[in-house]
């Protein structure tokens, strides 16, 4: 008797803490047909001219950085400059560069060393291109090494800012999956940024939820001299995200779309790196208070880790004969997993598989759902200590 009663009472505390949970996630995925549709590939026109300098972090890049280079020397002359910020590179990234730079003169190259203290290497790197940029640019973009921008990526972005009267926009990319591990585990990480936060496309209510992604990261040149650059986010290993906030905080309107039509990225190299660095910074620590923090693990446990194991669990061990409570629970969680099921369509167009080796494993990301909450705990509360090759003496 008294272990039935731990048995309901443990459904019910379960149920107390699902419920509510999925109210929060449905309220987000019901905005998604409103969202703003994905930016095209557009022409430049002849106002744009020199409106935009382009920044590239980069550090032992010379395995990717080759699209990046050839995407952006196809971009029109909306843009002014591609200033290359170099931390030092050991593998040959600053040759390729000076060969790009020689069939395209907007190309420059700078080093960036030593790295203060309190700066993480990304940040710095893209504060000093800002500070070196040409101050007659109206537009600032941050891209990173291992995007690979279509032609008309930077026209689409800056005339879609001017017409939307964003101050900062970025955008979401089409992600290159290669490897099963990463057509397996890369949608299911992936998912626990939708699951938080509105999907892109959707402009945040306030500026605590406001999301960003730095590989495509446009600013107006005077808002971002306005913040003082990237100091306000110099320390944070998210620091789109931190600075994305921090300027919408400020009155300035930022916008985050899905820019998977116009520029693709190759993150990581399989399974293990794809967990180990950007398993890393997806929990956004960097850029939440506690509170928030606390909200985003209960989200994520409730409504993206729980589901399968609980029909698991009663498929292989509970009996046939299930009380209200249980049906209550397995039917919530059967609609959680129909849910989960479905947003795969909703973010096929976001990945190439072109190229992949078993990208039907993509259909069975679900699966490792309860792995990829697993890792944003993790992540959670843990600080980095080594970050792209850089060590940093942080506090744990």
């Amino acid at each position: 008797m008294v272990s039935w009663l731990i048995f309901q009472g443990a459904i019910a505390l379960l149920l107390l803490i699902q419920i509510p949970a999925t109210a929060v996630l449905l309220s987000r995925l019901l905005k998604g047909p409103s969202r703003h549709p994905p930016l095209e590939p557009t022409l430049a026109t002849p106002e744009l001219v020199g409106s935009v300098s382009v920044v590239v972090p980069t550090l032992n890049e010379a395995d990717r950085i080759s699209p990046c280079l050839a995407g952006l020397s196809r971009q029109s002359y909306e843009v002014r400059e591609v200033i290359v910020v170099d931390s030092n590179s050991q593998d040959g990234t600053p040759d390729l560069v000076k060969a790009a730079q020689k069939h395209d003169p907007r190309f420059r190259l700078m080093t960036d060393d030593p790295l203060p203290s309190g700066w993480v290497g990304r940040p710095w790197a893209l504060h000093n291109g800002f500070l070196h940029s040409s101050e007659d640019s109206e537009w600032f973009l941050g891209m990173d090494a291992d995007t690979q921008p279509h032609p008309g990526l930077v026209a689409s972005l800056v005339k879609t800012a001017q017409n939307e009267g964003y101050d900062l926009l970025s955008l979401s990319p089409q992600f290159i999956l290669k490897s099963p591990g990463e057509c397996w585990l890369q949608p299911a990480l992936l998912m626990t940024l939708l699951y938080r936060f509105d999907s892109a496309g959707v402009d945040a209510a306030v500026a605590a939820r406001v999301m960003a992604n730095g590989q495509c990261f446009l600013c107006r040149r005077a808002v971002l001299a306005q913040v003082g650059g990237y100091s306000s986010a110099k320390s944070s290993f998210c620091d789109d995200v931190t600075l994305a906030r921090n300027i919408s905080s400020q009155g300035f309107r930022v916008g985050f779309l899905d820019g998977a039509k116009v520029f693709k990225v190759r993150m990581y190299e399989g399974a293990m790196q794809t967990w180990q660095e950007w398993g890393r910074s997806l929990d956004l620590k960097d850029a939440s208070s506690s509170a928030a923090l606390w909200w985003d693990l209960w989200l994520l446990f409730a409504v993206q880790a729980l589901p399968l194991p609980i029909i698991l669990s009663y498929l292989l061990f509970l009996p046939s004969t299930p009380t209200p409570f249980l049906l209550s629970l397995l039917g919530l969680n059967g609609f959680l997993l129909i849910v989960r099921c479905a947003l795969l369509f909703a973010i096929a167009p976001s990945y190439d598989r072109s190229q992949a080796q078993g990208g039907w494993l993509f259909w069975f990301s679900p699966i490792a759902d309860p792995l990829a909450v697993f890792r944003i705990f993790l992540s959670a509360f843990r600080t980095p200590t080594q970050w792209r090759g850089r060590q940093y003496d942080r506090p744990s």
